[in-house]
């Protein structure tokens, strides 16, 4: 007994040591817009990725963010705690609401570096970060843009979907996406440029709620048997409800191979590739998560050090249409 007491002692010492020194490491922290979405899962696990190969590192990855990616006051509360946290060296954020976070910064003023991650500042509040690492949003809503119009130069009546209305990487897709299919820069409404048109009680915001898209796309086609199509901003009805996204669309699925019905979606994550080679959207204009969350700690080490950083650093892009799925993710 008394050996089974000194060996159990022995391992909480351990134990005990071995958190001690997780504590002592420098964290370099993500905060993500929430945890119950597979996007930001891929980043979770380019930052663990980044932990495994870098173990005897002084720094540690740190991931975190509100369960629902809809509690933008629940990630602002997050990003505030971790800026006040002694253990914090630079923290990279994705903010959900761009104003609210950009108000967190200044009300805490961090004397350690801040960076954005996926989702970027408004051009206003860009000097509070470092840097943005991430998607070219605006090239990407272009890219989405670019195939709708490709597909069916003659135009019609659209409806973009999108996330968040205080989302800046949402905004700034949406407004690349518009930008391409008028070919005018700056418009906030399409209303017949290049044959497009934006029809009522579009754009559709779901919060990033993937059944929510789904519901909103019944609703507007029921309202509008003539619609020409849809530009989802966000991948969220795709990976967030495939059966659902599935069932609407199915009955269209020979409108979308003969061009009649376009649909121009963002990601290629979840089941998004699947449904493109099921040939139910035109195209699909995908992220890279997991490069962005690998890539997060370094570009944070560097911060910290004080080494030059690019602003912005941009991951690439995937782009994937029915004849291309096999093909089309980076390896």
């Amino acid at each position: 007994m008394r050996k089974l007491l000194l060996l159990a002692a022995t391992a909480a010492m351990a134990f005990g040591a071995s958190q001690a020194m997780s504590q002592e490491k420098k964290q370099l922290v993500i905060v993500v817009k929430g945890l119950d979405n597979p996007f930001f899962e891929a980043i979770n696990q380019g930052c663990q990725k980044w932990n495994s190969e870098n173990a005897s590192s002084e720094y540690e990855c740190f991931y975190t963010g509100p369960a629902s990616t809809s509690d933008e006051a629940g990630e602002a509360q997050i990003v505030a705690d971790m800026l006040a946290k002694p253990s914090t060296v630079a923290i990279a954020i994705s903010p959900s609401n761009a104003k609210l976070i950009a108000q967190t910064i200044k009300s805490a003023a961090p004397t350690i570096p801040v960076m954005t991650l996926d989702a970027d500042l408004a051009k206003e509040d860009a000097a509070l970060r470092k840097t943005y690492l991430g998607t070219d949003n605006y090239l990407m809503g272009k890219r989405i843009g670019d195939y709708m119009k490709q597909a069916k130069p003659s135009g019609g009546k659209v409806c973009s979907i999108q996330g968040n209305p205080g989302a800046d990487n949402i905004l700034r897709r949406a407004q690349g996406w518009r930008d391409s299919l008028s070919g005018q820069e700056g418009l906030t409404e399409l209303k017949g440029e290049g044959g497009w048109t934006e029809v009522a009680g579009c754009p559709v915001f779901t919060n990033d709620d993937g059944a929510k898209g789904v519901q909103a796309m019944t609703d507007i086609l029921a309202a509008n048997p003539d619609l020409a199509g849809f530009g989802i901003m966000g991948g969220w009805p795709l990976f967030g409800a495939p059966q659902p996204y599935r069932d609407l669309f199915k009955p269209l699925a020979d409108k979308i191979a003969s061009n009649e019905f376009v649909i121009g979606a963002a990601d290629t994550i979840g089941d998004e590739v699947a449904i493109a080679k099921e040939g139910l959207v035109t195209a699909l204009v995908g992220q890279r998560p997991f490069e962005m969350g690998y890539k997060a700690p370094s570009v944070m080490i560097d911060l910290v050090t004080g080494k030059e950083v690019a602003d912005p650093v941009f991951t690439g892009l995937d782009e994937c249409t029915k004849d291309t799925t096999d093909t089309c993710i980076q390896k």
